[in-house]
C-alpha cells in the first residue's frame, strides 16, 4: 500500500484532491463500521469481544481491518496486556475522541430524521 506524505502543503490537505492525504484518512473512517467502532468506544476501554458484541452484525475480520485501520491513523490505541491469554483492550486517543463528537452528532442526526427519511423512502419506493 502507497501512503501519501503530508508535506505542510494545502494541496494535501484538500479533500476535492484525488491525490490528497486528507481524502485517504477521509475515506478509511467515512465507512460504516469505522463510525460504528468509534461510537461504541466513546470514552471507554474495551476487549476486542465486548467491542464486537457492541457493534452488531460486524465479522470478525471486519473489526480486526477497522481497529487496525483506526490504530494506524492514529485514532484507536491497542494495549496489550501480558498475561496468558493475552489481554488486548482498544480506547480511542485524543484524535479519535475529537472525531467521536463528530459521530455522535451523526448519529444524533440519524435518530432526529429517521421518522423523515422512513416516509421519504416509503414515497420514493411506491
Amino acid at each position: 500500500m502507497v501512503t501519501k506524505q503530508f508535506t505542510g502543503s494545502p494541496d494535501q490537505a484538500d479533500l476535492r484532491r484525488a491525490d490528497s492525504l486528507a481524502r485517504e484518512i477521509f475515506a478509511d473512517v467515512a465507512n460504516k463500521w469505522a463510525l460504528l467502532i468509534i461510537e461504541a468506544l466513546g470514552e471507554r476501554t474495551l476487549r476486542f469481544g465486548e467491542l464486537r458484541n457492541e457493534v452488531d452484525g460486524i465479522s470478525h475480520k471486519m473489526l480486526t481491518q477497522n481497529l487496525r485501520m483506526l490504530e494506524r491513523n492514529g485514532l484507536a490505541d491497542r494495549r496489550v496486556h501480558p498475561t496468558v491469554p493475552p489481554r488486548v483492550e482498544y480506547s480511542l486517543t485524543e484524535p479519535g475522541r475529537a472525531l467521536r463528537e463528530t459521530v455522535h452528532t451523526m448519529c444524533d442526526w440519524t435518530h432526529r430524521y429517521l421518522g423523515h427519511i422512513e416516509a421519504s423512502r416509503d414515497r420514493f419506493d411506491a
